[in-house]
């Protein structure tokens, strides 16, 4: 009897040290995370322990891949959890966000909306549902959810900046105007919104007005004589000449900061005469002022052309890509 007393004794030492080890393991996974905390939810606790060991482990392993870009695998750890313990909001979470990286938005939309059935009001989810949304061009429904958000957090400068993003995305420039008025009444300005402001006010300024010449020769002497944005617009897109469009570009960008087209100008010269490493520069310092989304598309392509003549095969392919999905 004495045999068989030791005997347990030594298996059920043996399993509690199994079981510390398993739960020392996950310890340290979560605590190497620390953006989990930031846009996660919590697991839920009605488990029994062999359940929730496992569940813990699969979980966390889901979110190590995820944090080296792993997202299959990610996926495939969150297919375990959720045979454990079938439609867990936490797991749903997480399946969209592995999704939306893989540029798998249908799936991405589906189950993010499956997690807001069961938790409407979490935060983090509907700040990832506005970037499904936004991938997916639906703009008016990203823009309700977006004033949702705003409304939470009134004080938040950047979630009313990226309500602005999307008015413009959207086509509505009023609205981004009245947007940006409004963050400057109630949080102050930044150098992007006073930038983005004139462009606006420009812009509305620029479809009052009138006039079109009709030589080319003109455009230069025009630009020259009243230095105004139309003007040099104009001058840029009637001229084939890179000398003229290099040193018009170049003023362009020193007298309108706020006028994205300039930049691309410059950017596409410089990519033609092999300047690759400049053009990488002014291109993406211009990129933050885009408005329409076909000249962030001409964007994208000048920057792919930079990183290619770079040598830089990696970034070439990621602007590609965004230059198809977008």
């Amino acid at each position: 009897m004495k045999f068989i007393t030791k005997n347990s004794e030594k298996k059920n030492i043996k399993r509690s040290f199994k079981s510390a080890l398993v739960l020392y393991s996950i310890f340290f996974v979560f605590f190497s995370m620390p953006s989990y905390a930031q846009d996660s939810i919590a697991l839920p606790k009605d488990l029994n322990e062999e359940k929730e060991l496992k569940f813990q482990q699969y979980f966390f392993k889901a979110l190590a891949e995820k944090s080296i870009r792993n997202f299959q695998k990610a996926i495939e750890n969150l297919e375990s959890c959720n045979q454990i313990i079938p439609n867990d909001v936490a797991v749903f979470f997480e399946f969209s966000k592995n999704y939306f990286a893989l540029y798998q938005i249908e799936l991405a939309k589906e189950y993010i909306d499956r997690a807001l059935v069961k938790d409407p009001e979490n935060f983090w989810m509907l700040q990832h549902l506005v970037a499904v949304l936004q991938r997916s061009n639906s703009y008016a429904e990203a823009i309700e959810i977006q004033i949702e958000l705003v409304a939470k957090k009134p004080k938040n400068v950047q979630l009313k900046e990226g309500l602005t993003k999307l008015y413009l995305r959207d086509n509505q420039p009023e609205k981004a105007l009245e947007t940006i008025n409004l963050i400057t009444e109630q949080n102050g300005s930044t150098v992007y919104l006073r930038n983005l402001k004139t462009a606006l006010e420009k812009r509305k300024l620029r479809f009052k007005k009138e006039e079109k010449p009709t030589k080319l020769v003109s455009f230069q002497a025009k630009f020259d004589f009243d230095k105004t944005y139309l003007s040099l617009e104009r001058l840029l897109k009637n001229s084939k000449n890179e000398v003229v469009l290099l040193k018009y570009s170049k003023q362009g960008i020193q007298r309108f900061p706020a006028q994205p087209y300039v930049y691309l100008v410059q950017g596409k010269i410089l990519n033609q005469q092999k300047g690759y490493k400049n053009a990488l520069s002014i291109l993406k310092s211009g990129i933050d002022f885009v408005i329409e989304d076909e000249m962030e598309q001409d964007f994208y392509k000048e920057i792919a052309k930079s990183y290619k003549g770079l040598g830089n095969l990696k970034e070439e392919k990621k602007y590609l890509k965004k230059l198809n999905k977008d």
